[in-house]
């Protein structure tokens, strides 16, 4: 899934046990600008490194998957809990991502013409 919107909270990592770590963000999601939402959105692990480049205020793409989570409290109580787990955070300039597109097809035949050398 992916979903577009603004910064608006980051959040330190947290080492949850010596092996496990989630850093959390908020982004203001506007598809109707009248009323935003705001979500709040985990990385783990390495990806926790992604926030550091990035600011408040910053327009992102960000790519995560939704978790869901079963939890039987020491009562016997059954709860569930859910999260939005990204996975990757693009930064958005001018309408369009910092990742830069793959060569198109022109490009890649031009370049391959350039090698005369070649026997076939």
């Amino acid at each position: 899934m992916t979903v577009e919107g603004k910064i608006v909270e980051k959040y330190d990592t947290q080492n949850i046990k010596d092996t496990f770590k989630k850093r959390e963000f908020v982004l203001e999601y506007a598809e109707n600008p009248q009323y935003p939402e705001f979500i709040k959105f985990e990385l783990i692990q390495s990806n926790c490194e992604q926030l550091d480049s990035l600011e408040i205020g910053d327009e992102v793409s960000v790519n995560f998957n939704l978790k869901g989570r079963k939890w039987t409290d020491p009562q016997g109580e059954v709860k569930y809990f859910n999260s939005l787990q990204a996975w990757r955070i693009d930064k958005k300039t001018g309408g369009m991502s910092e990742t830069p597109p793959p060569p198109t097809q022109e490009w890649a035949k031009e370049d391959f013409s350039k090698d005369d050398d070649l026997p076939f």
